[in-house]
């Protein structure tokens, strides 16, 4: 019977380590009352470094994972809620969340593991706690409403990646229970298939939305702790996405153009990251994150989120993505692209910049550097170019050839 039971463990972690998620629901509370609920399936994929290169773990929260009720908190005296989970041998989930008093969001998202752990990170060369976070997650939610999402969502943070699926939860609660009144993910709208009009029916062609026209420039700063700017932005931006409407009942796509004049900024610098965060009047907030990588001396946007609560939307749309690698350009030099770029970062949600001018590091006087033009800018140079050349060329032989035949007809005529 002993043998059993311990075969049964053995089973059972082995499953955790293999990566297999199961529910698991994990409550903060304050005396008799909830404050923050989740019942979630979550797996982490982490890479670490062994004496023959690195190795990758791949570990799931396990049933046995717990609320760490010192860590934990419902956000009082004007401290923000957090959810932390503890689980194994030192591992740590948190959630750390924040309001506008209409929405909640996680505002930032915590995973620390403990390398010592042999069972998770077999010949890991550190005994260290590494403890990673991202403040760029895109989960949000009405207030008083369940945000729900079945399917599976994957958040960069550090050199993990940690991916959520079977996910309801609730922060800020009125009560014990998690609202009926639930916030669905745009992943899951998406996923929604629609039953298909009776055979008789002839289905009228979506509409087509019609484009808003170029968007205005924005000029856009970050400053640091000491009110040096250490980020530079200009460019126009336009926003793709697809959404539930209300009135028409099915998903539909709007265009919609970022005011510069009713946005406001905000952002911070770190040492090898970036964040640029622009609201347009608490509705649309988007949030872009560029890396450095230190060893390469080059830089990238690696993340793009957004939240856009519009007239029409059945829920508010969050969007996020943490593995982008666009506008791609050298630590001391900024990245320029006069031509209209789109730049993917969900199926239901693209982006359009136009005449962008970024530089999120290296900023020394408050200007631009030396610019790294995009591909797109530098065909456009070289079609002129080579326009010219074919032109000249052109000209070159008329000449040549008027040269040649003017010598030809002197040459038919002989003196008398």
């Amino acid at each position: 019977m002993a043998r059993s039971h311990a075969l049964v463990a053995l089973v059972a972690w082995f499953a955790v380590l293999q990566g297999f998620t199961q529910a698991v629901t994990l409550e903060v509370r304050e005396g008799n009352a909830t404050c923050i609920k989740a019942e979630l399936s979550a797996s982490f994929s982490i890479t670490y470094d062994t004496s023959n290169g690195t190795s990758t773990a791949q570990v799931s929260l396990p049933n046995s994972t717990t609320v760490d009720t010192s860590s934990s908190s419902c956000g009082s005296d004007g401290s923000s809620p957090w959810l932390v989970a503890v689980f194994g041998a030192g591992h740590a989930l948190g959630l750390g969340f924040s309001t506008n008093g209409s929405l909640y969001s996680v505002a930032n998202l915590t995973l620390q593991y403990n390398l010592s752990d042999p069972s998770v990170f077999p010949q890991a060369n550190s005994s260290d706690v590494v403890t990673v976070v991202s403040t760029s997650v895109g989960i949000w939610a009405r207030v008083n409403t369940t945000y729900r999402c079945q399917s599976p969502a994957s958040f960069g943070v550090g050199g993990a990646t940690v991916t959520f699926s079977d996910m309801k939860m609730e922060a800020y609660m009125p009560g014990d229970d998690l609202s009926p009144t639930e916030s669905v993910c745009v992943a899951d709208q998406v996923s929604t298939t629609v039953p298909p009009a009776p055979a008789s029916t002839t289905a009228a062609p979506a509409p087509v939305p019609t484009p808003p026209g170029t968007p205005e420039r924005g000029t856009y700063s970050v400053a640091d702790g000491n009110g040096t700017v250490c980020l530079l932005a200009q460019m126009g931006l336009q926003l793709n996405v697809s959404h539930f409407s209300v009135s028409q009942n099915k998903t539909v796509q709007d265009i919609v153009n970022l005011r510069p004049n009713l946005t406001t900024v905000s952002g911070s610098c770190e040492a090898s990251s970036a964040t640029l965060v622009l609201m347009q009047q608490r509705t649309t907030t988007l949030n872009f994150v560029f890396t450095l990588n230190s060893t390469t001396n080059k830089y990238h946007l690696s993340s793009v989120s957004l939240l856009a609560s519009w007239p029409d939307m059945a829920v508010p749309f969050s969007a996020s993505n943490s593995s982008l690698d666009y506008l791609r350009s050298t630590l001391g030099r900024s990245y320029m692209c006069n031509a209209e770029q789109t730049l993917v970062v969900v199926p239901a949600f693209s982006l359009n910049t136009f005449r962008l001018h970024v530089q999120p590091f290296g900023v020394t006087t408050s200007q631009f550097a030396t610019a790294e033009e995009c591909q797109m800018d530098q065909d456009q140079m070289l079609i002129p170019i080579i326009v010219g050349a074919a032109l000249a060329g052109l000209v070159l032989i008329v000449l040549i050839a008027y040269l040649i035949g003017r010598k030809r007809s002197h040459a038919g005529y002989q003196t008398i």
